[in-house]
């Protein structure tokens, strides 16, 4: 089986964790175990940042476990405020988008359509895409993707 499709894999194997409600509420300030194993509680790892991708306007990025070594993925949770948006732009690795909350529009490849609570979206290297709110909504979502060790 090729890298390629073992990190989808477990992409898709983290995101089923979480529609699935496995991952809850952490201990603030829990020590890693001898083999890395870490908890994360949102409110410890939350930023302020622009939507990425020139996307612009004011979103809320939790990238968790993203000091975590030999961690070969991102796994974060990102909220699109009113105005905001993950800016159009051409996939570079497969990423996963699930959507936790709020009502949005999702453009790949230049097809657009709505998305909502319980949505997965899959892109694929080479396709582009952007994710913006509904204009009275925010949206929240699970993003995950391989990444090199760090």
């Amino acid at each position: 089986m090729s890298s390629h499709v073992l990190a989808g894999a477990t992409v898709l194997a983290m995101v089923g964790l979480v529609a699935v409600g496995v991952v809850g509420h952490a201990v603030v300030g829990a020590q890693p175990t001898a083999r890395g194993s870490l908890i994360e509680e949102e409110a410890a790892v939350a930023v302020r940042s622009p939507g990425p991708h020139e996307g612009g306007g004011d979103t809320t990025v939790f990238p968790f476990f993203a000091t975590a070594p030999d961690f070969k993925m991102a796994f974060r949770k990102r909220i699109l405020h009113q105005g905001s948006t993950i800016g159009y732009h051409v996939q570079d690795f497969d990423e996963v988008y699930y959507i936790l909350s709020g009502a949005g529009e999702y453009t790949l490849n230049g097809v657009t359509r709505p998305v909502g609570p319980g949505t997965a979206l899959l892109t694929r290297v080479g396709d582009s895409h952007g994710l913006r709110p509904a204009s009275d909504s925010e949206v929240a979502l699970i993003i995950a993707y391989p990444t090199p060790s760090r």
